[in-house]
């Protein structure tokens, strides 16, 4: 190569990771919304968390809906790996079994679990309304006592499903400070309710999917 010659992404180096330190994002604050009827949305939204967590921002992960199942652990594989990475933390509000499935637990345990996970929503971006997002946060720090980062994963599933009343996602999203990014995952149906209210809104499509032909979910890919 020439040093007339373009240079090459990363210019030729191998990128080098380095520890994680608290850190403060410069440019977070927007609201995420990932729906559609395609795998890959709560995929997207731990990819981002990690992402987050690897520059030391402080990111929490609140699950809706996401219990075990006769197909699916109650362990899923981004628990452990969240154990493990700092500054990124979770809680799981799911009940087990699926809402309007036919798999024996009771319609009411699915709305009670719901709307105790969107109570501790409203918790959690009004302890990140108190914070100073502009400072770093301890990275083994609590969420209750702010965070840069709050994915809110299937809240979209729980509106879609009557579960939680979409003007209260709304009130949600448009009581969240300045400075935290919330990402909000869920549904199959667009939620027209939301669109104006977000900063970004992507369908994740299906052109195939395995489920289709009987596969269950896997291991490693699903949970």
């Amino acid at each position: 190569m020439t040093p007339t010659d373009p240079q090459p992404p990363g210019k030729g180096r191998t990128p080098e990771a380095h520890d994680i330190e608290p850190a403060v994002p410069e440019e977070f604050g927007l609201t995420q919304v990932w729906w559609g009827d395609g795998k890959g949305k709560t995929t997207a939204a731990l990819g981002m968390a990690f992402r987050a967590a690897g520059h030391g921002y402080r990111v929490h992960l609140l699950q809706f809906m996401k219990g075990g199942a006769d197909s699916v652990e109650d362990v899923r594989g981004e628990y452990n790996a969240i154990a493990a990475m700092p500054g990124l933390t979770y809680e799981n509000l799911g009940h087990y079994g699926w809402h309007a499935m036919n798999d024996g637990t009771e319609e009411r345990d699915h709305a009670a679990e719901a709307q105790a996970g969107f109570d501790r929503a409203r918790e959690l971006v009004d302890a990140a309304r108190e914070a100073d997002l502009s400072t770093p946060f301890p990275l083994d720090g609590d969420a209750d006592d702010g965070m840069h980062m709050l994915v809110l994963d299937e809240v979209l599933y729980a509106a879609d499903r009557g579960l939680v009343a979409p003007e209260e996602v709304v009130d949600l999203v448009e009581a969240a400070p300045d400075g935290l990014e919330l990402v909000l995952t869920g549904s199959h149906e667009r939620p027209d309710y939301l669109v104006e209210a977000a900063d970004l809104v992507t369908n994740v499509s299906k052109e195939k999917h395995p489920i289709d032909a009987g596969q269950r979910a896997r291991k490693g890919t699903e949970y």
